[in-house]
């Protein structure tokens, strides 16, 4: 068990610092590429573009916990869900056919509840 759990976390730490490398070489490359030419910026190093990579992870993506968030992930998808589940519960048969042809067949595709149907005996 522990030289599995060894082996694991060299493989993670192996596969997070080929993802830096990569992610750093292609912030760079980018960079230099486009931002001198368009804007007569300067040219950036390496090190410059992780720096890049983690500032705009603080900026534009935060440091929330992954799925748990409240309005990303499955959760999101499962509120908005509920919402709807509740809204064509209350619905009469006609008015659900008229939302759905109003959303263009698109919107809610849920099978209809089918109606409890006794099994049949095989006269056996």
């Amino acid at each position: 068990m522990k030289k599995w759990f060894v082996l694991k976390a060299v493989k993670i730490a192996l596969f997070v610092t080929l993802a830096v490398l990569v992610f750093g070489f292609f912030v760079m490359s980018l960079w230099n590429w486009l931002i001198p030419t368009l804007f007569s910026g300067p040219v950036i190093g390496w090190w410059q573009a992780i720096g890049l990579l983690v500032l705009s992870k603080i900026l534009f993506g935060g440091f929330h916990g992954g799925p748990r968030r409240q309005w990303g992930g499955r959760h999101a998808r499962g509120y908005w869900r509920q919402r709807m589940e509740e809204k064509m519960a209350n619905m009469t048969p006609e008015e659900r056919e008229r939302f759905r042809k109003q959303c263009g067949g698109w919107a809610w595709r849920r099978e209809e509840p089918k109606p409890d149907i006794e099994p049949q005996s095989s006269g056996i």
